[in-house]
Formats: C-alpha cells, structure tokens, sequence
C-alpha cells in the first residue's frame, strides 16, 4: 500500500489532483481544467457534503473525468445534481465568457440590462465609425424594416448619416488639434489619443442607435438563463435571433445549466409571460395617460428621496453606521442617536466616513440606508455609459425624437455645425417614416444626440461610486454633467448635507481636453512597467 502523504491524500490521489487544483496540499486553491457542469455539481454537492472538496471530487468526480467522453459523463452527473439539489442555485457556481459582435446599440442596452453579470463593450470614443467593412456602413439592418414598405429609406438616410459623420472626422480632429495645440512636455502619442478621443466625443451624437458594437460578457449559468428568456420575449427581431444563436453556442460549454430555456413548458412559458405583461402594461399605458402636451422637464430631477428629514437622514446614517458594533436592539441604538447633538453625529460619521485619499475607498453599507430616485432627460449616449452601473434600479422609455437633441457648442467653432443639424434631422425625418408601420424598429434610426428619459434609483453608497467615477475629469462631457447634477440636488434639495460631503471625489470642475491627464498617468505607467522589466 502506498504511504499517504502528510494531507491523507495516496501519491496517486495528489497525482491526480494536482491536474484540476492549483494547490493539492493547501486549503485554498483554485479548480483549473475542468468542465463548467463539472464545477457546478461539484460545489452542489460540496454544500450537503461534510468532507473537503478535494475528498469529495476524487471520490465521486474523479472516475466520470477518466472516461472515453467526461463532457457526456458530466452532463449525467449535473442532472442527478440538478434533480437532487435545485437547478438555481447549481446555474450559479458555473460560467461561461462569450463574444456578441456586431449587435446594434439598442441591443446592447437589452443585453447589458442583468445586473449579475460583467460586460465590457466597444468605445465610440476610441473607435471611428467613418470605414465600411465589406462595402457597408456599420449598422444593423432590422429584419422586419428591410421586409417592408422603408427598407430602401431606411439605408439611404442611414448612409447619409454615416456619411456626413465620416467627412466631419478629420475636420473636427483637425480643429481640436488646432484648438488645444501640443506642448513640450506632452508626447505625440498622450496628444494623439487625447485629441481624437476629444474629436470622436463631440461627434459621437450623429451615430443611430442602429449602430452595431462588440460586447464582451462573462456570467453564470443562471444569469445567462435570464438573458436568454428576456430576449425570446423582447419586441426585436435582432434580440430573438440573437437569442436562438447565444444558447446554440452556450450549449458547446455550459449545456446543462440551460436545459429548460427553449422546452415550451418551461422557458417558452416564461417568456410568453414577459412579452404579455409587457404588452398589456403598454396597452393600459396608451389607453390611459395622457402624453400631450409633453411638460418640460430639467436634465435631472430628484423625484423621491429618504429619509425626507435631513436629521432623519443623519440619524439613520449614524444608528446604521454604529449598528455592527454595539450589542443593543436597533430600535434602542436609534433612540439614543435621537438625543445626541448635532457634533456628536457628526463625529461618528467622520469616523465612519475616514479619510478617503481615493475615490475607491468607500464607506461601509451604512449608506446603503438612505436612497434617491432621479428623472434624468438626457442625451442616448451618455444613458449608454450610465445604464452600466449595476447597483441600481434604472428604467427607460422608448428612444424618440419628440425631445429634442443636444449640441456640443465647440461644433459651432469648428465649423460643422450646420452638417451636424442636417444629420440629426435626417434621422428624426427617418424615425418619423418607420413610427406608423414599425414603431419598436423605428429607434435604430434616432441618433445619439437626441434626448432620452430615464429613472435612476439608488441608495447613498451606489451614488458615490456612480457619481465619483462619472464626474472625472476623462469622463464625457453629457455623463458628467447629470451625475454632477445629481450630487447638487442630494446636497442642496434633498438636504442630505453629510452625504454630499462625504463624497469627496465628485468633481464640479471643467476639463476641456477631457482625455489628456489621463493618457499621460497611463504613459506614465508603461514607461513605470519598462523601467522595471
């Protein structure tokens, strides 16, 4: 008999493991070369296990992977998992990384709408959109529109646009070039990757929302699930279609965490309810309010907020914030808070807050008890940016040319202004045609510029993350603007006093060439790197 080794573990069993763990001794390691449905039923059956996880995979697991064909053995093994254990909970411990290229921007933002999941989608801000790939424009061409009575309207305009888009290009690099002229102690590359930054920025607006974009996406089991119901459901060709593919090609790698999404009984049941709750809601919508005339509205209001009473506010703060650390009942803890002075506070949410050298550093979940719920009426592109953050509850309408668009004013000093217009107007003139036959459609044709509404809710400590990393310097103009705006009304209107204080890292001030520091702290990070090396 082989003499176990110091860990109980035979030399054959840490042979073997030593291929699927990063450290066969140790009681952290990492699990390496090993089926997703494999990692999924193991940590299932790890949790009703007593035994370590290492114990357990060589005795039950370690067989299964030794056969002529693991990925058909894993898959038994994952829905005796699944039968025994729950289905939800066992889609959560295994995922997956896909690509989804090419898919429109109005896509993008159904694809990007689960919270529990990580994305990272191609920049209008670093990549121009002034080339045809394959003798084409990059734009999606809708199914149902290309089918119908606009499909030869719908690319002429589109074209044009992308046209006037592509000739402004140069002459609006040339002007900002011209306008913020290079300096001694700023290289070429900083200069270049800063100034077209700059120059795609300000005519990010033209591009339609039928624009297409990369994403890059990683998820669990459970959320792509999600993703793939809310697409079946969704009102666009190009959701459903993309929908049919993505669980083809997830199906090469997570199989068994997407068994019910197409079997009609399960999935199909559950999408069907999404498309008539939807449905009946916006029927109800139509019948019932009024939409005429349309109130003006600010860039942000706060419509809701709490506590109301800035005291209530600190108050609930403080009893939050020295909760973890007393033993009493919270109700007592709050009552004491109720008695003490306005400093006394203060210093525990000085304590609390500490001194925040870097807007990463964030203060516990106390914040987390008092929220804000903004209606933002803002322009497409800077929604795109803002809709990423995913600790919040964010609800948008329809993209729609009724509320007008915004314009940079440096267009108007660079001399393209009137071609920017024509653009935009070609694009309302589009939406116009497509809304009577094709009204869901009918927004690939609305460009960025224009403006869209949306609600924001979010507690204190997701505002601060929000609001810091938003506010920028690098960050773009549109986004910084309602995130600075958001940070008055909490302080101003909301009186929450102490939360707007605490963060220290929302910046009011203007930055003209928004990517330059930025380029140079990352060129001075390379040249860091190579000094090392």
């Amino acid at each position: 008999m082989t003499d176990p080794a110091p860990t109980g573990l035979t030399a054959a069993e840490r042979d073997v493991l030593s291929r699927f763990v990063t450290d066969p001794d140790g009681d952290v390691f990492a699990l390496t070369d090993l089926p997703e449905v494999v990692k999924g039923a193991l940590f299932a059956r790890y949790s009703r296990s007593g035994g370590s996880l290492k114990r357990l995979f060589l005795d039950e697991f370690a067989d299964d992977l030794a056969t002529d064909d693991p990925a058909a053995r894993a898959a038994k093994l994952y829905d005796r998992i699944f039968s025994e254990y729950g289905d939800d909970s066992v889609a959560q411990l295994g995922g997956a990384h896909v690509a989804l290229e090419d898919v429109s921007n109005l896509l993008t933002k159904r694809i990007e709408w689960g919270r529990l999941a990580a994305y990272l989608e191609q920049s209008t801000r670093y990549i121009p959109y002034d080339t045809k790939p394959g003798g084409r424009y990059r734009y999606h061409r809708d199914a149902d529109i290309m089918a119908g009575p606009h499909a030869a309207a719908y690319e002429r305009e589109l074209d044009a646009i992308f046209d006037l888009y592509a000739g402004m290009v140069p002459e609006v690099m040339a002007w900002v070039r011209q306008r913020w002229p290079k300096d001694e102690a700023t290289s070429s590359f900083v200069y270049n990757n800063a100034t077209k930054a700059k120059a795609l920025d300000l005519l990010r607006g033209l591009l339609p929302a039928a624009t297409t974009s990369n994403v890059g996406m990683f998820a669990s089991g459970q959320s792509y699930e999600g993703l793939l119901l809310r697409l079946q459901a969704d009102e666009l060709a190009e959701s459903r279609q993309l929908a049919a593919t993505l669980l083809a090609e997830l199906r090469h790698v997570i199989p068994s965490f997407l068994t019910r999404v197409d079997r009609p009984d399960r999935g199909g049941a559950w999408s069907q309810y999404l498309a008539d709750t939807r449905d009946q809601t916006r029927a109800l919508a139509r019948e019932l309010v009024s939409a005429d005339p349309i109130q003006p509205a600010e860039l942000v209001t706060l419509t809701d907020w709490s506590p109301r009473d800035p005291v209530d506010a600190e108050e609930a703060l403080v009893t939050a914030a020295l909760y973890p650390h007393v033993t009493v009942p919270e109700a007592q803890l709050e009552a004491q808070v109720r008695t003490w002075t306005p400093e006394r506070r203060a210093e525990v949410l000085r304590a609390y807050v500490g001194e925040r050298t870097n807007r990463r550093h964030k203060p516990g979940r106390g914040f987390e008890r008092v929220w804000y719920r903004f209606d933002v009426l803002g322009d497409y592109g800077g929604f795109r940016d803002l809709q990423r953050h995913r600790m919040l509850t964010i609800e948008w309408q329809d993209l729609t040319a009724a509320h007008g668009y915004e314009t940079p004013p440096e267009l108007e000093d660079a001399g393209v202004v009137d071609r920017w217009h024509e653009a935009l107007e070609r694009s309302a003139a589009l939406y116009d045609l497509l809304s009577t036959d094709h009204p869901v459609q009918a927004q690939y044709a609305v460009c960025f510029a224009y403006r869209l509404r949306y609600s924001m809710q979010l507690n204190a400590r997701a505002a601060m993350q929000m609001l810091e990393l938003r506010s920028t310097p690098q960050g773009h103009p549109q986004y910084r603007r309602v995130v600075q705006e958001m940070h008055r009304l909490i302080g101003d209107q909301a009186g929450h006093r102490a939360v707007a204080d605490a963060m220290v890292h929302v910046d009011h001030g203007e930055n003209e060439l928004e990517r330059l520091e930025s380029e140079r702290a990352a060129e001075q990070r390379r040249q860091a790197r190579s000094a090392s090396a």
